[in-house]
């Protein structure tokens, strides 16, 4: 366990930030978090909130004085703006783990890729992306590869999922805050799709950070995460809320298309269709080498934990 490193985490109150947090609090990390409202209540009482905007390189600045690692886990709120304020915040981060020596922390997905990569996804294939999101995503670790003064890590995951997850697949396929009516499935019939929970994705990026000294300066990986299909995911579900006769709907995608104009998150959602449509995976020869194993909570537990934090089942 290290008790002497100090992380600063950028989005720590959403599902990626919150989980890198909670698996470096349990080695003893000192975790260090920027929040607009440091007096919100439901903040974790073990981290260090600092008041603050990521928009701001000022607040950045301050909040990472003396860190040893900054993770960048924030996002535009509801998918909003990204054109206008991803790169920006990026190059907040940037300059702060610049100014401290620090190690920078990404945590990845796969809207870098287009089809032509598809279906294994490796650290080193090309990035065709399809989506203006996914064409940020790769300008996004282009500036991490191109800061040679700034130590990186990039970990690359299917979608999140899991307790405190913000905007994901799996809130739109459950509705949180109700008992669970039916699961409303995006994808093509008994096609797997790739899945990280949030746990498992924190205690990676912990892991590999415990192995500072011998990581590459722009160290990328894959997270496998689970890959499975709608039958693994209704059957957990199932199992989970006790509804036996818990109905698969199809998603409905016409929707996208209605709402789009009115409603940013449906118009984003719509661009990720091509994940749905068709396989693909995540190669995580190059993490396993690394750690001997991926951390892997079982689906069950998992989409488990998920609905309780839904408030889907009691």
């Amino acid at each position: 366990m290290n008790t002497s490193k100090t992380t600063l985490i950028l989005g720590a109150t959403g599902g990626a930030g919150g989980a890198i947090a909670a698996a470096l609090l349990r080695r003893g990390w000192t975790v260090r978090a920027l929040v607009r409202n440091a007096d919100r209540p439901g903040l974790d009482p073990r981290i260090e909130w600092r008041e603050g905007d990521a928009m701001h390189a000022s607040d950045v600045a301050r909040a990472a004085a003396g860190v040893d690692v900054l993770v960048h886990a924030v996002n535009p709120p509801g998918y909003r703006d990204w054109d206008k304020l991803v790169l920006p915040m990026l190059d907040n981060s940037l300059a702060a783990a610049r100014a401290n020596a620090a190690r920078l922390v990404l945590p990845g997905t796969v809207y870098n890729y287009g089809p032509d990569a598809f279906p294994l996804l490796a650290e080193d294939d090309p990035q065709q992306p399809l989506t203006r999101k996914g064409a940020i995503r790769v300008v996004m670790e282009r500036r991490l590869a191109e800061a040679t003064d700034v130590r990186s890590l990039t970990l690359r995951c299917g979608d999140f999922f899991g307790p405190r997850a913000g905007n994901n697949w799996f809130a739109a396929m459950i509705k949180p805050g109700r008992p669970a009516r039916s699961l409303l499935y995006p994808g093509r019939h008994g096609l797997p799709h790739a899945w990280a929970y949030l746990p498992d994705v924190g205690e990676t990026v912990a892991r590999l950070l415990e192995r500072e000294g011998e990581l590459e300066r722009h160290a990328r990986f894959h997270f496998a995460g689970h890959h499975v299909d709608e039958a693994a995911l209704l059957a957990a579900v199932r199992r989970t809320t006790g509804n036996a006769a818990l109905p698969l709907r199809a998603f409905p995608w016409w929707l996208t298309w209605l709402a789009a104009p009115f409603v940013v998150m449906l118009r984003e959602l719509r661009e990720m269709r091509y994940l749905w449509s068709e396989p693909l995976q995540l190669d995580n020869r190059r993490l396993l080498a690394w750690l001997g194993e991926e951390p892997h909570t079982p689906l069950e537990q998992a989409v488990e934990a998920t609905l309780r934090s839904f408030g889907c089942v009691e």
